[in-house]
């Protein structure tokens, strides 16, 4: 993995009132949001021109298109916006950083399941063909690629900006478990959990790094090995995986029809996993105070707490 500065500031010309405004963290945020909102109608409109049949290798296609879009509309953010190099996704090692991120993700679900299994709530009771992963990979790669953007990539950095790396990471997981309050079999229980076990972890891989590639990783192959693998729902989303389980006992066990990520094994694994990448992220320096002490103590955005 490639360190970083911990939280690269934007490019502002000096002596100009309107870039130092425009590039004050929260109007960077509200710029942002209402730059991915043009990029989401643009995808929106794209596929009513174009309709793609669900759960087809066209599916995937577009899927990669707007996975694309997400990354270049990021890239003209940082660019023109911000005035700065894209580091966040920046090419010197992120085939590595990325496949780190799978195995990672890979990883941790399979723990995850096979605890749930070794404790009865997990059986094997037959396959599925290979078809069957194509609404899998489709997910995977949206929410992969897109969540991290807006919830690491702008929300995540431009709130350290301004408030400093543990109030980011609070607000960030909040609002990444509340997102998910609207899908289907969500409660308040399956929100924290996703905030604990995702948002901390996610965000923590994003601290270490100091790029997406690895976080993106980890997200769509956490959902991938849930879906399309285990064939647990994912973040209560019903998917066919290529394993078809028996799935049984208390939601507290299982995660429930909002899916094993909401179990208490996952918030365990996966907040155990966040704490070490928090370690490593301190360890290189990689935490950020808030602006106003480094205002104080006249640092730049890498002043660790």
């Amino acid at each position: 993995m490639q360190p970083t500065q911990p939280n690269t500031p934007p490019n502002t010309p000096p002596n100009s009132l309107v870039w130092r405004i425009v590039h004050f963290p929260l109007v960077l945020l509200v710029i942002g949001i209402a730059i991915f909102l043009g990029t989401s109608a643009l995808s929106a409109r794209i596929r009513l021109l174009f309709p793609v049949q669900k759960g087809t290798p066209l599916a995937i296609l577009f899927a990669l298109i707007v996975a694309g879009m997400f990354v270049g509309t990021y890239c003209l953010f940082v660019r023109w916006v911000e005035r700065r190099p894209v580091v966040e996704f920046g090419l010197r090692g992120w085939a590595g950083e990325l496949g780190f991120g799978v195995l990672a993700g890979f990883g941790l679900f399979s723990v995850v399941i096979g605890i749930i299994a070794a404790l009865g709530g997990y059986h094997i009771v037959g396959t599925n063909p290979p078809s069957a992963l194509y609404p899998v990979i489709t997910l995977s790669i949206m929410s992969g690629v897109t969540e991290e953007i807006l919830l690491r990539g702008l929300f995540f950095r431009l709130i350290e900006r301004l408030a400093g790396s543990w109030i980011a990471l609070i607000l960030s997981a909040a609002l990444f478990g509340a997102a998910h309050l609207g899908n289907p079999h969500a409660t308040w229980v399956a929100g924290l959990a996703i905030a604990l076990d995702a948002g901390v972890m996610l965000a923590a891989f994003y601290m270490v790094t100091r790029r997406l590639w690895a976080a993106i990783g980890l997200h769509a192959a956490w959902n991938f090995t849930q879906g399309g693998i285990y064939g647990v729902a994912v973040s209560g989303f019903d998917t066919n995986g290529l394993i078809r389980p028996h799935i049984a006992g208390s939601d507290l066990l299982t995660g429930g029809s909002f899916g094993a990520e909401a179990s208490l094994s996952a918030v365990l694994v996966n907040v155990a996993f966040g704490i070490a990448l928090l370690v490593i992220a301190h360890r290189r320096g990689n935490f950020v105070a808030p602006s106003w002490r480094r205002r104080r103590f006249g640092q730049g955005a890498g002043l660790q707490e």
